[in-house]
């Protein structure tokens, strides 16, 4: 998908058709919205991000032409789960789920709520 033009995170989602992938980001954002507490919900790059209030996003989500992208904009939470990221698809700060039956959401509720403990560096 292009980069949305969407001025928040309802008209993202309301871009995207009926499908698995719909149910996975509404599936992101509901857990987003519960682990981030005192983050705010932002279109940032054209997708769904969440930042600490007048911060950079440390964390957002986007669908791809071919997959899931979930982003990781803390290298120290990446490296505090690289036994659990070993076998995962990563780009350099992203976690990229292909099917929709693979997103493993266990892993991304534990990456949300490590985000949630306090800040850090952003790439």
């Amino acid at each position: 998908m292009p980069r949305s033009a969407a001025e928040d995170v309802d008209g993202y989602l309301a871009e995207m058709p009926e499908t698995d992938r719909l149910t996975v980001l509404v599936r992101l954002r509901e857990l987003c919205r519960t682990e981030l507490h005192g983050f705010e919900e932002v279109m940032a790059y054209g997708m769904p991000a969440y930042r600490r209030p007048g911060g950079e996003p440390e964390i957002a989500f986007a669908a791809q032409k071919h997959y899931i992208s979930f982003y990781l904009m803390r290298p120290d939470i990446r490296e505090g789960f690289e036994d659990r990221l070993a076998g995962q698809d990563m780009g350099k700060g992203c976690l990229r789920f292909r099917r929709t039956e693979n997103v493993d959401f266990d892993l991304v509720r534990d990456l949300l709520r490590a985000t949630a403990r306090g800040p850090g560096e952003i790439c």
